[in-house]
């Protein structure tokens, strides 16, 4: 059973974790955090050594709830071509999962990161390493499994197919108009079955 103290601080993750994504380390202040939360930025501050420390936990919460979304993703029954188009369907409508984190923070946290907070910039790129492994170990199996033909390693592919879907994510993101999303995710899914199916 977590104690209160544990409680108040899974609160305030959940809590700011949209926040932090949605205008950036930067572009949060406490103000943003205390009306958040509805606590004093003495109780906020009792919690986290500072604002770095709860933005850097905020980031890790989404994280985590991406990884293990993509996880039961991956993990569907069937072989690995089943599983790739288990992600591209995931991917089609990302931004409707990421609604209530406050967009893709892989996107948000790693371009606002990446001149401002070493840290939160490399807790990104760790995720983004984490995705890419996660893919091209399905590919790998594929491979391996003689189900599919790539021209590259699977690392390699991973991180290609992983490169275009957060170019889609980018910019359904900054036009406002997920047929980026839609039409992308509909190219890749054309790509595997004449390119890389066997």
């Amino acid at each position: 059973m977590p104690t209160k103290a544990e409680k108040t601080t899974s609160y305030i993750i959940e809590t700011v974790a949209p926040v932090f994504n949605k205008h950036g380390y930067v572009g949060t202040s406490m103000s943003d955090l205390t009306d958040a939360t509805g606590l004093t930025k003495g109780a906020l501050y009792g919690n986290f050594e500072n604002k770095e420390a709860l933005a850097l936990s905020a980031f890790e919460f989404n994280s985590k709830i991406l990884l293990n979304k993509l996880d039961e993703v991956l993990n569907v029954e069937g072989n690995s071509l089943t599983k790739i188009f288990a992600l591209t369907k995931f991917y089609k409508y990302y931004d409707v999962f990421t609604i209530e984190m406050g967009g893709c923070p892989v996107l948000n946290v790693g371009v606002d990161a990446q001149n401002n907070n070493e840290l939160l910039a490399a807790a990104v790129k760790e995720t983004v390493k984490t995705i890419e492994g996660k893919i091209a170990l399905v590919l790998e199996n594929g491979v391996n499994s003689n189900e599919i033909k790539i021209p590259v390693t699977p690392l390699q592919f991973a991180k290609q197919l992983f490169t275009m879907v957060q170019g889609a994510i980018a910019m359904s993101t900054l036009t406002r108009d997920r047929k980026y999303l839609v039409n992308t995710i509909a190219y890749l899914d054309q790509l595997i079955n004449k390119e890389i199916k066997k």
